[in-house]
């Protein structure tokens, strides 16, 4: 019998009798490293048995396995990863199939050691490099093993750690094996991503410190890399993101949204963030449009989430724009500004919803929800702010066009509608859009005033419609004074005082360019109409007059010649008038503020062109009123609110500054101050007839009409007592043709010393006003005949037909025979 076993084991092929000769009797010896040599050699040298020498080694491997017999098995791997290393052949695919056969049978067993060494083969074949790819070959079932190990859920902990190491590793492999083959897309479809990133991201939860994780990729040591699965599948993360392509990008992108959504990890959103700063290191500088768009677009699907899960969407995004802001392009910058717009809009649209809906509910969760909703304006407020600011001067520019187009003005059309929000929707929608304007202007500087402040963006911003809220009108006068401010002086010039030396602030400016004059011809009335209405405000608070002090102080250093200086003078001694006169029926508290401004304003203006008389008179004014009228400067004004004065009537020439006063001083320094007796009156737009606040209209209508005297000493006194004579004197003839006179010769001086835009600013109000007049009387008077058919008239938006029956009709005696 013992003949006949050497006769049988002689007939055997070599290539068994190869194998058989590594395996030693008792597997703790290890593998028989001589025969295994012997092994080696032959399949180098007969290439074209290796598939038979696999195939033979698989069966051994599967049988050892179905036994428990893990010592042979441990010896068949080493023995299969040692041929796969000398071989490189064109006979080694066959080869393969055979070896990730025995792979695919360790990590289907329950043993966790078989399932680690199986992974660790795995990886070794991944980073052999081979000379053609296998285009029939699929890893359909490692990407599911290996992403199963990466949720393993085994009791013992340093084993489940060992198991989801493994796994990481192995996902890393068929990434690197698979991810190069340009012609072999399988890894990046959707079915292989939607396992593959989930597993990556769950181990990546692990991570303890979140935020020292949010830079470009670190270089953790080898033993590091082998014992924290977050780091691992970090890294892996890391590297499939930066070998994803263009066609490829939004597969890999998306399983990240369904993640962070099925576990609710966009509140809080540390996570979300950690992960969307890795994507935007790792991916290719000219693909970050594409996970921005991805944020977009997954924003609109959760629009009717709650706002904190929103607000954390919104952030992610902030931190995404705040990396791809640099190397955006033109489509995807409006297109991040019209979604976060449309949501701005939604949210206020949510939170005003809210309020209507619980105004008799709990006041907790009226006031919950609304603060939830205010939280995500203010994340798409700073998104835009942040994004804007980043972006070049030229699409910055575009921007502030884009936002402002936007803004709900009356008289404009914008593609934002809030016609649904009514008066307290849009009035939130106007200051939210301008708290983002705000945002995007600050630290812009354009080269000259024109193009910062262009009429298309100019006459919306200055719009009346964007007065009639406190919060509105300092936003716009700090949005000019972003676009104005080209040196940087309005932090030298913050909060309004009477300065004592101008010269220690270190005022920087250039000299005024031809482009600025021209801008200042143009537009320079519709600056001072700003500043003169928003001082006639009766909500003005102290951060207002502020402003208003800062507007005038940048429009002197930045955009004033002698025309302009003389201008502003005027405009100054007209808000005195205010004060003084007090038309609006102002509250005291106003007029005291409006006199402390004119008077810090003064004060500055008067130091910065240097006029020694003009500086004189300014501070001898201001010397008197800190002695009798404290009340008038703005130190005791804003800080003692209490001590106010019950009347202005009363009080002394030398508290107030006087035209004729400040002419002799300029006129000897070669300024042209025959401007400075035309009292300042404000350009009249057509939306001041439109507008529901109470229109300037009559104020100017009153003032077009110039009186003699009309400087401030002449109206202090104004009050003449009635007596017999002065009644004789307004029924003579003689009188009234003298005043005729006078005032003809006032309209001609008028028209011969004031500048040519106030002029036609008048003009134009008499126009407007007698056409308005001459379109009423023609409504009341000619009305359509009655028709048969009937007549239309609208109600409530609603058309409404009435017919007349024909015998009931009155037609004209002609027309009747």
């Amino acid at each position: 019998s013992a003949g006949v076993c050497c006769c049988c084991a002689a007939l055997r092929p070599r290539y068994k009798r190869l194998v058989d000769n590594i395996f030693p009797e008792d597997p703790k010896d290890g593998l028989v490293k001589a025969d295994m040599e012997k092994l080696t050699f032959y399949a180098v040298s007969a290439p074209e048995k290796l598939d038979r020498i696999g195939a033979y080694l698989a069966e051994r491997l599967s049988r050892d396995v179905v036994r428990h017999r893990y010592g042979y098995v441990l010896i068949a791997m080493e023995a299969l990863d040692q041929l796969l290393m000398a071989c490189h052949s064109q006979s080694i695919k066959p080869f393969v199939e055979s070896f990730l056969h025995m792979v695919a049978k360790l990590l289907e067993s329950g043993e966790p050691k078989l399932q680690v060494l199986g992974t660790n083969s795995f990886v070794k074949f991944a980073n052999i490099e081979e000379d053609t790819p296998s285009y029939h070959r699929r890893y359909d079932f490692f990407v599911s093993r290996f992403s199963a190990m990466c949720h393993s859920c085994y009791p013992d902990p340093e084993i489940q750690t060992e198991i989801r190491i493994a796994g990481i590793r192995g996902i890393q492999g068929v990434v690197r094996k698979t991810v190069n083959d340009e012609l072999r897309a399988t890894i990046w479809e959707p079915q292989h991503m939607d396992k593959i990133v989930p597993s990556l991201l769950f181990n990546m939860q692990k991570i303890e410190d979140i935020d020292s994780r949010i830079g470009p990729p670190s270089s953790p040591t080898g033993g590091e890399k082998e014992e924290n699965p977050a780091l691992l599948a970090e890294n892996c993360f890391r590297e499939l993101l930066g070998r994803a392509t263009y066609g490829n990008m939004n597969n890999a992108v998306r399983p990240v949204f369904a993640h962070l959504d099925h576990h609710r990890l966009w509140d809080p959103n540390e996570f979300a963030v950690s992960c969307f700063k890795i994507i935007m290191y790792s991916i290719q500088a000219q693909y970050s449009h594409h996970v921005i768009q991805e944020i977009l677009g997954h924003l609109d699907v959760r629009k009717r989430d709650s706002p904190r899960v929103r607000a954390g969407i919104i952030q992610v995004l902030l931190e995404a724009v705040a990396i791809a802001a640099k190397g955006s392009i033109g489509p995807t910058v409006l297109e991040v500004f019209n979604t976060l717009l449309k949501h701005l809009r939604i949210s206020v649209d949510f939170e005003l919803g809210d309020r209507r809906s619980s105004a008799g509910s709990a006041t907790f969760s009226t006031s919950s929800k609304e603060s939830d909703e205010r939280i995500v304006q203010n994340a798409i407020i700073q998104t835009i702010g942040f994004f804007g600011s980043n972006l070049p001067d030229y699409q910055r520019s575009e921007i502030m066009m884009f936002i402002m187009g936007k803004v709900p003005v009356l008289g404009t059309s914008q593609s934002l509608d809030t016609s649904h929000l009514g008066d307290l929707g849009t009035r939130r929608i106007q200051i939210m859009l301008l708290r983002s304007l705000l945002m995007v202007t600050s630290g812009y500087k354009a080269t000259t005033i024109s193009n910062a402040l262009p009429p298309p963006f100019l006459d919306p911003l200055l719009s009346p419609s964007l007065m009639e809220d406190s919060e509105l009108r300092q936003l716009v006068l700090e949005i000019l004074h972003n676009l104005i401010d080209r040196h940087d002086n309005r932090a030298k010039l913050r909060g309004i005082r009477i300065i004592p030396d101008v010269s220690d602030l270190k005022i920087k400016r250039d000299k005024i360019s031809r482009q600025d004059v021209s801008f200042m011809k143009k537009h320079g009335q519709q600056l001072y109409r700003h500043i003169y209405l928003g001082c006639k405000e009766e909500d003005n608070v102290q951060k207002n007059f502020e402003l208003l002090f800062t507007s005038l102080a940048l429009t002197t250093i930045e955009l004033a010649n002698e025309e302009v200086v003389i201008d502003l003078i005027r405009l100054a001694i007209a808000l005195q008038d205010i004060a003084i006169i007090n038309e609006d029926n102002l509250p005291m508290f106003n007029r005291c503020g409006v006199m402390a401004l004119v008077a810090a304003y003064l004060n500055f203006l008067s130091q910065m062109i240097a006029v020694p008389a003009f500086c004189q008179h300014v501070s001898k004014v201001i010397e008197t009123r800190s002695v009798e009228a404290s009340y008038f400067l703005p130190e005791t004004i804003f800080k003692d609110k209490h001590n106010l004065p019950k009347s202005l009537e009363k009080h002394e020439k030398d508290l107030f500054f006087l035209t004729n006063k400040i002419a002799e001083s300029l006129g000897g320094s070669g300024y042209s101050v025959e401007r400075l007796s035309v009292p300042y009156v404000p350009q009249v737009t057509d939306e001041d007839r439109l507008s529901r606040r109470k229109s300037i209209v009559d104020t100017v209508s009153l003032q077009v009409d110039i009186l003699p005297g009309n400087n401030t000493e002449d109206k202090i006194d104004n009050t003449e007592e009635i007596t017999f004579e002065a009644l004789k004197k307004a029924i003579d003839n003689n009188g009234l043709e003298e005043q005729e006179k006078e005032k003809r010769r006032l309209v001609i001086e008028k028209f011969q010393k004031a500048p040519f835009e106030e002029i036609a600013a008048q003009c134009e109000t008499k126009a407007n006003l007698l056409h308005d007049r001459l379109a009423q009387i023609l409504e009341l008077t000619i009305r359509p005949p009655p028709s048969p058919s009937g007549t239309m008239t609208i109600t409530a938006g609603h058309a409404h037909y009435h017919s007349v029956p024909v015998y009931e009709m009155k037609f004209p005696d002609l027309c009747v025979y």
